[in-house]
Order: C-alpha cells, then structure tokens, then sequence
C-alpha cells in the first residue's frame, strides 16, 4: 500500500510540473520550436553593407540575413532569453531549451573588424570601440558606421518583437522592458565563442545583463576595455576554453579572465579533472585530446563536430554547458591570488582610456 501511495505520488508530482509548465505557456501542443525570420523582413529600417559584404542575399540568392530562435514549451521555463552573437548553432541552441532557456541569434553588422588598419587594430582602443559600436548602433568608433537598426542591440529587441507577435505560446514578451521601448536586459544572456565571446563582453562591460556566457573568448589582448568599471558584476561571467587554443597558449583568455576580476571566484578548473559545478570557478578549462589542433582546439568547447566525445559517442561536457548558462549567480568559488607570469608573452600593453 506505501509503494502504491509512493507511485501514486510520484505521478501527482509530475503530474503537477506538467501542467505548472503548460500554464507558464498556454501552449495546447507542447513542443520544441525552432523559429526563423529575416532581419530585413522584421525591421524595414535594416541596411546592407556591401563595402563589409553584410548583405541581405549571397550572389545565388540565398539569404544572409536570417536570424533564428528556440524555445521548448515542454520544459519549465527559466525566465531567461540567451541571445547569442555568433552564427547559428543548431546543438547548442537545442541544450538551451532543454535547461528552460529562450534563446536567439540575430544577424548584425558585424563584419568590420577585418577591414581595421594593422595600426588602428594594435592601438589599444580600436577593437573595444568597434565591438562597442556593433552591438550597440551607437556612435563609439570613427572607424566605422553601424546605425542602430544594424547593431546587435536593436536586431535583438525587434526580433523579441517579432516573435512576440508571431508565437504567442512562447511566451517571449517576458523579455521586453517595461516601456516597450527595448529589451529587458536583467533576463537576458549574452553569448557567443571567439569573436562573439570577445564581443559579449564588451557589450555586458557597458550594459548591465543578467550573464555572460564566453566560449573561447574573450581576447583583444592589445585593449584595456577589460579592466573598465564593469555594468555587469563579474561573477556573472563565464568563461571556458581549451588550452591548446592559441588564445590561452598566448595568454590572451587568460588576461582578460583576470582583467574581468574572475580570479575572486576560483581558481583556473580543468573540468575534465573535476565534477559539477567545478568549484564554482568562472575560468574553465578542458584539456581533452584535439591531436594537436589548434584551430580544432578553439571551436572544440561549443557542441559540434569539434567537440570531445567519449566512445559511447557521448559529448564529454554536456554538464559544463549546463553549469555555464544555468549555475546560480551567488554560487561562486575560493579567491584566487592573480597570476604574475599571466600576459608575460604578449607585447607590452598600450595605456588606453575610455
């Protein structure tokens, strides 16, 4: 009679979290969605950048501009929107709705970086200002022009607006500020790996978000933009990478992982050494056998073809992209003194302001 009174509670309480979650969305169909518009059919206001090649079409006629979101009405929602600032990543964004995450990948000008001068690239502040410029819209380079209708920060919200509108069950006006006026940037990740990770966190060292996710990043190691007052605490800044990435073996991750203040919550961790939630750390690492590959190294920490896996075929860090985009805030590890020899190898700093 107790065993039938255990099941039967046991089915009450799922019972109880199904419908808890079907509340949440009010969707009568249950399921994962992967929705997709184009940044130009959203927004009006959007231009192309030829002289960057940002353009809405390639020469076949196949759209550049698409933008992509995920959401997964069966799973109880976080309340948390991860928008993230590099190309679309199919595995990744799928472990997002299966943790309760909405998550979103918006095209924006993005493409300037390439066409910097060398000297305007090494001058300590170029970089910095750029990023600035391309998630924001906002006049922070004379190097480039990215309107507002271009920049991450503007794509984001029309895109929120859009799927506001478009899939109700989603739920997605979570994520919009008060005002209407923007996104509601308290419940919003910022993400991304190298250049998209370096960009995060410039844009979350300038506006306050919930957290930030750097995957193989964050590097401009010739800027000080690190080491600004920070918008968003550094306890909300994630870091993994794999040390065989010419990043962490020219001590570029390393030095802005200090520079961001994350030594005060851990110790650098190998995670393939330690189990969740790896001392609370912020700076991860993997060591996992790449054969040598610095290129496969550096795109090896996101799920994907470079990804480590066991020989079941099993990806070996499942459990720390979880902790990366879902480990509480005010859990965090031991301080860690900085390391002296940390940035040793690059060439001496330029003093930059703000």
């Amino acid at each position: 009679m107790r065993r039938l009174l255990f099941l039967a509670s046991l089915l009450c309480a799922a019972g109880s979290a199904a419908e808890t979650t079907a509340r949440a969305y009010a969707d009568p169909a249950p399921q994962r969605y992967h929705l997709t518009q184009r940044a130009s059919e959203i927004d009006p206001r959007t231009r192309e950048h030829p002289e960057i090649d940002f353009v809405f079409k390639d020469k076949a006629g196949k759209p550049q501009d698409t933008e992509h979101a995920v959401v997964d009405t069966r799973v109880a929602p976080r309340g948390r929107l991860v928008l993230w600032l590099m190309n679309y990543n199919a595995p990744l964004f799928d472990r997002l709705g299966d943790y309760g995450l909405h998550a979103i990948q918006v095209s924006y000008a993005n493409k300037w970086f390439g066409l910097i001068p060398t000297q305007a690239r090494d001058d300590g502040t170029s970089l910095g200002k750029m990023r600035l410029e391309a998630t924001t819209g906002e006049d922070f380079s004379p190097l480039c022009v990215i309107p507002k209708p271009d920049g991450m920060r503007e794509r984001g919200f029309q895109f929120v607006n859009y799927l506001t509108r478009a899939h109700p069950q989603g739920r997605w006006e979570q994520f919009l500020a008060a005002d209407g006026a923007g996104l509601d940037w308290t419940k919003i990740i910022v993400a991304g790996a190298s250049h998209g990770a370096t960009s995060a966190a410039r844009f979350a060292v300038h506006q306050r978000v919930d957290r930030v996710v750097l995957l193989c990043g964050p590097r401009d190691q010739l800027e000080s933009w690190q080491g600004f007052p920070s918008a968003t605490p550094a306890n909300r800044f994630f870091g993994f990478s794999h040390v065989l990435d010419s990043g962490w073996t020219g001590d570029h991750y390393c030095r802005s992982w200090q520079m961001l203040g994350l030594p005060a919550f851990g110790p650098i961790t190998d995670v393939d050494a330690t189990e969740a939630p790896f001392g609370n750390s912020r700076r991860l690492i993997t060591k996992f056998d790449v054969k040598g590959d610095a290129k496969r190294a550096h795109s090896s920490v996101q799920p994907g073809a470079a990804a480590g896996k066991n020989a079941r075929g099993e990806f070996l860090h499942e459990a720390v992209w979880k902790y990366l985009f879902t480990h509480p805030i005010d859990q965090v590890g031991t301080p860690t003194p900085i390391d002296p020899e940390c940035g040793v190898k690059l060439p001496a700093q330029t003093e930059a302001k703000k």
